[in-house]
């Protein structure tokens, strides 16, 4: 049957949008008559009616509103004819919870936020309207499907989220080391994301010294830009270690192909797209022990404390010192990333939790 599928997603420039594009163009494949419904500027970030899908505008910001009641209403009017209603993220599906569409498939995509406030404050309760009212709640990473169980949902289960296609490096590893200006002999360290608390690049910041230290002259370059640019840039210049901030970058299989280890820092990821990018590549990865990763890449990756950048420091010089150990890392890199969940992989679940619960 081809089926009048909705996706909801709110504020959103990064994987989680491109997760639901995604998602969208796959299940039109398969005939479906998909619609998109978020913010606007979620729809310039993301493009999904460049991608041949339909779009929908509601605000959904990622804290409480006094526009909430008018999303509300407005999602209960364009999804009341939808034969599943799909949500991304907590805010979302709460909101569409409480326009009482459905059937409701609501996916978690990111813990809880950290810092303290009114989103902070509220979102457990978020957590408890998507639990209880969703037909089924998805979680990126085990510790989130347990949030939810634990919140009152009757049907609590990991989800599937396809790697990202990277693509063939254009200018190879020479190259884009020379147009970096990294000599040949120079380690160089690699992080892409972007620039927000949750990535914990200050304890990146931090381990540069200890690394320098352990290393001879390792360049440690950060990808990606965000609100926190200005102050890690500032922190980067006052360290004794070769920072550099790249900022944006659209070449990021060239990135992956010149770097000699992969480090992600973060205090909390799911299945981190970064990471599956980085495995694709065949490098070495370092990574904080958080969220899913322990779940998804015990094994692959070299896993060390959050929050501890003596730890981490000592991990990646063991990687940047050990040439048998780097070579067995990227091994099981390859080996890992053979495995990883394709965008048909992700649809072909999708579909398969619409068919338990949709009316058709």
């Amino acid at each position: 049957m081809n089926a009048r599928i909705a996706l909801v997603v709110g504020t959103s420039s990064g994987g989680l949008g491109r997760h639901v594009r995604s998602l969208g163009v796959g299940l039109a494949a398969r005939g479906h008559q998909v619609a998109v419904v978020g913010p606007a500027e979620t729809e310039r970030d993301i493009g999904f009616t460049e991608a041949g899908l339909r779009f929908s505008p509601v605000p959904i910001g990622p804290d409480p509103d006094l526009g909430d009641t008018g999303s509300v209403l407005r999602l209960r009017a364009l999804l009341r004819n939808a034969d599943i209603v799909h949500a991304h993220g907590v805010r979302a599906g709460a909101l569409c919870a409480l326009a009482g569409v459905g059937p409701l498939v609501v996916t978690v995509h990111n813990a809880p936020p950290e810092i303290t406030g009114v989103r902070t404050a509220i979102h457990p309760l978020l957590e408890r309207i998507v639990a209880r009212r969703a037909d089924v709640c998805l979680g990126v990473s085990g510790d989130l499907v347990e949030r939810l169980s634990a919140a009152g949902a009757r049907d609590a289960r990991p989800a599937v989220v396809a790697a990202p296609h990277v693509g063939k490096p254009l200018n190879g590893r020479e190259h884009t080391r020379a147009d970096l200006a990294v000599l040949p002999e120079r380690p160089l360290v690699l992080t892409i994301g972007r620039l927000v608390e949750q990535k914990g690049l200050d304890t990146l910041l931090a381990a540069a010294p200890a690394l320098a230290d352990r290393v001879p002259d390792p360049v440690i370059a950060i990808a990606g830009d965000g609100p926190l640019w200005g102050s890690l840039h500032d922190t980067a210049a006052e360290i004794d270690a070769d920072v550099r901030m790249l900022g944006h970058r659209t070449d990021v299989a060239d990135l992956l192909a010149a770097a000699d280890v992969f480090c992600l820092t973060s205090r909390w990821e799911g299945p981190s797209l970064v990471i599956m990018e980085a495995l694709r590549a065949g490098l070495p990865v370092v990574s904080t022990r958080v969220g899913g990763i322990p779940d998804l890449y015990a094994g692959t990756v070299l896993l060390v404390p959050p929050g501890e950048p003596e730890a981490f420091a000592a991990a990646v010089g063991r990687v940047l010192d050990d040439d048998r150990l780097r070579a067995d890392l990227r091994t099981r890199s390859r080996e890992a990333a053979e495995a990883l969940p394709t965008e048909e992989d992700a649809v072909e679940a999708a579909l398969g939790v619409y068919a338990g619960v949709a009316r058709w």
